[in-house]
């Protein structure tokens, strides 16, 4: 396994949407962990340009992560579109209060078929897919063209058939993570925290596991371990490191207030996410529709526009649970920080059951 490779078990979570750079992923590759770069949302060029810098700072291993597109069918797409059409007429008041206009909603599949040709050219030593499960002769390709395939879960059950499908090892996402749920299902109501997923993925299947959701500290890494994970991925936590690209609004608001709640929300993308408590959430993600990527598309030019003028209502602003132990400091002294303590952490754990 890839992770063998790696001195330190930590994994950076690939961050789509901005935060994800060539320079971060290398940067945690190069301390010991294992660097991601997401395939989200850039373009097929864009990520083939993005794995040859990743190449050019650094030899060690790193992985590419890609949205598996859901299914297009006239039916549900004749329903969604309904409930697109409604959801627009409701945020529209918002949108235009900050000079933007509503996008286009689209069926889109993420270049899909584009970006898993640059991953077979050349591939990483690492593909992971976030949305679902591809089907098997996907699996096996990219396992061919030798990367290993590592699927991202969010229940047993899921676990179970990225397994069968021929997954490499799964990544367990608990509900504390921040951003997107990357399982197949993403209904807010299923979700099953870090801690106990951990132990119920790691009971139902024999691949290896990394944990994800809510870990930010040496300690939750050490926890990770404990719960018998393999690794422990973290994402949140880099989200202020100088080589992420995430934006200044972004950055601020990890820090403005620690007692700002998060909360998962369909109000930006229609699919299930984990961000810091806004205007925008807070007024409509209770009649937000299940309909990933149209209200996606639907939002995009408002939150570009509350991006650009530093206005955090209007912005998704993704952050797991434990955002307030977010710190500002380099992406490789932040793994070798995290190892450190998680080391100590599992020195004092073994120092009393010795003694």
């Amino acid at each position: 396994m890839i992770l063998d490779s790696c001195p330190i078990p930590i994994v950076l979570a690939p961050l789509a949407g901005g935060p994800s750079t060539p320079e971060l992923a290398a940067a945690v590759s190069e301390a010991g962990g294992l660097g991601f770069l997401a395939a989200g949302y850039l373009s097929a060029a864009e990520l083939a340009a993005r794995c040859r810098r990743v190449r050019e700072l650094t030899a060690r291993p790193f992985g590419v992560n890609l949205f598996v597109p859901g299914e297009e069918t006239e039916a549900t797409q004749a329903e969604r579109d309904e409930r697109v059409t409604e959801y627009a007429r409701a945020i529209a008041a918002d949108v235009t209060s900050i000079g933007a206009d509503l996008g286009v909603p689209h069926y889109d599949d993420d270049a899909w078929q584009a970006k898993l040709a640059v991953v077979l050219e050349e591939p990483p030593p690492v593909v992971s897919f976030t949305f679902g499960i591809p089907d098997r002769s996907v699996i096996e390709a990219v396992k061919a063209a030798g990367s290993e395939v590592w699927i991202t879960v969010t229940t047993a059950a899921e676990a179970r058939l990225a397994v069968e499908a021929g997954a490499d090892a799964v990544a367990a996402q608990g509900a504390e993570a921040g951003g997107h749920r990357g399982g197949l299902t993403d209904g807010p109501g299923s979700a099953v925290g870090t801690m106990a997923l951990v132990q119920l993925v790691t009971a139902a299947v024999a691949v290896p596991v990394v944990a994800a959701g809510g870990i930010a500290t040496g300690a939750g890494v050490a926890a990770a371990l404990c719960l018998g994970a393999r690794a422990a991925a973290l994402g949140t936590a880099f989200l202020d490191c100088p080589e992420a690209g995430t934006a200044a609004v972004h950055r601020a608001a990890l820090h403005a207030d620690e007692t700002r709640w998060t909360s998962l929300t369909r109000a930006f993308s229609g699919r299930t996410a984990r961000g810091i408590a806004n205007g925008f959430l807070l007024a409509h993600s209770s009649v937000a529709p299940a309909a990933y990527p149209e209200v996606n598309q639907l939002t995009a030019p408002m939150r570009a526009k509350a991006r650009q003028a530093g206005l955090p209502d209007y912005v998704n602003l993704w952050a797991g649970q434990a955002y307030p132990l977010t710190a500002a400091v380099p992406a490789a002294d932040l793994v070798r920080d995290l190892w450190a303590e998680a080391g100590a952490v599992l020195d004092r754990v073994s120092g009393t059951r010795s003694g």
